[in-house]
């Protein structure tokens, strides 16, 4: 196998490992202490792209919906580039859904007892785990070469998750007030210091 194909696929199953506590958590979180739920197709939407280019990302590790190998050749320091980014944000996401803790939820939702997290990683940005996933899934797809993943990112998921982030942004004004205001003024939606 590709040295680059198994260095994702290696970080893949790792990350995900570190996340799947969160993610059972955050099931659990969501079906039982909701205060406000928004109905909108971008409580399933997101995710549900972010699975699907999941599993293409696993297919492209086995070399399918990629760039053919002699091709890739020409494109190594790209891929390089590619696999640090999933793997940088890879873990940047694990670090914000730790960071998150009980507040930790896979929909767009208000829990009872929900805090606003203004540390850590969300000290510079809100929405961590969204960016992170867009430059992980994209990064994963310039590494492994992917016809299939990359436009899917580029055309797909990143206005789903900027939408999603703003259907979020919305809620917590609503909850948090002058809070989430201020702690708006400090950090940027998805990028350190922009918007």
């Amino acid at each position: 196998m590709d040295p680059i194909n198994l260095l994702v696929a290696i970080n893949l199953f790792v990350s995900m490992s570190a996340n799947f506590s969160g993610a059972k958590k955050g099931l659990k979180t969501s079906i039982t202490k909701v205060v406000e739920r928004p109905d909108t197709f971008l409580q399933k939407t997101p995710p549900n792209i972010a699975a699907l280019i999941l599993v293409l990302t696993i297919v492209s590790v086995f070399k399918i919906g990629t760039l053919p190998v002699e091709l890739e050749q020409n494109y190594q320091t790209l891929r390089i580039v590619g696999l640090a980014i999933f793997v940088v944000f890879s873990w940047i996401q694990v670090w914000a859904y730790k960071t998150l803790g009980k507040n930790y939820a896979q929909d767009i939702v208000i829990m009872k007892e929900h805090n606003l997290v203004t540390k850590g990683v969300y000290r510079l940005i809100r929405h961590p785990q969204y960016i992170s996933q867009v430059l992980s899934d994209l990064g994963a797809g310039l590494a492994l070469m992917s016809y299939l993943v990359v436009p899917l990112v580029l055309i797909v998921e990143i206005p789903l998750f900027i939408m999603r982030a703003a259907v979020e942004e919305k809620m917590l004004r609503k909850h948090f007030g002058e809070s989430f205001v201020n702690y708006k003024k400090h950090s940027g939606f998805m990028i350190p210091f922009i918007g």
